[in-house]
């Protein structure tokens, strides 16, 4: 082969390599780049860790200091005053664990979390109101232990809110990753960031003539 064609080979490789990356980015829609309201929850069918019971609450927490820290967010108590709900998941390296059902640890106290942007103050009694369409049968709200399969990494997808039970619809963002929702650097919330700046960024290079 000659050198001119190795090179013209060389260069199509690459750029078929570059298209094939361009298409693993997910460009957020306008809706999702206005959104100034967050509601943060955990997966409703996440039970808790037995050899770590708050694993899933500190996840929760930990997010939610990371987007006070980013001040682009307000945080909501409820899905019908938030514009995007964030529902996460801590993971533990395995696909099959011990679980507490209805852990009472995941249960929000009252809240006082105070922002650049405005104070969040609030509380809740008992399990959040369902996110999903209940299931219905027998539902028993005592803590017991179960067992889940799921990732075993840690989740965090983001969905619109201002609705019913918005984790029905399919989420509009999602990252999973080893130890992504771990402060103090929570990167599920890191690389939730980058995704909304290049969703500006390409949605500014649309609009310029």
């Amino acid at each position: 082969m000659s050198r001119t064609r190795l090179l013209l080979a060389l260069v199509l490789v690459l750029s078929l390599g570059a298209g094939a990356k361009d298409k693993k980015k997910v460009i957020l829609p306008a809706d999702i780049l206005r959104a100034e309201t967050v509601l943060v929850v955990i997966q409703p069918d996440a039970g808790e860790p037995v050899n770590d019971p708050t694993a899933n609450r500190t996840a929760l927490e930990d997010v939610e200091k990371a987007l006070l820290k980013w001040h682009r967010f307000d945080l909501a108590m409820e899905a019908s005053t938030a514009d995007l709900v964030i529902a996460v998941r801590k993971g533990n390296g395995q696909t099959a664990r011990p679980t507490i059902q209805n852990s009472p640890i995941d249960n929000r106290p009252v809240i006082f979390e105070p922002s650049d942007r405005s104070p969040r103050a609030g509380g809740q009694q008992g399990h959040p109101p369902d996110m999903t369409w209940p299931t219905g049968g027998p539902n028993d709200p005592s803590p017991r232990i179960g067992s889940e399969i799921g990732a075993s990494e840690d989740s965090f997808e983001v969905y619109r809110g201002r609705v019913q039970y918005p984790l029905d619809a399919p989420p509009v963002w999602r990252y999973t990753g080893h130890d992504g929702l771990r402060s103090p650097t929570v990167r599920a919330v890191e690389e939730f960031r980058k995704a909304l700046e290049e969703a500006e960024k390409a949605a500014g290079q649309k609009s310029q003539p």
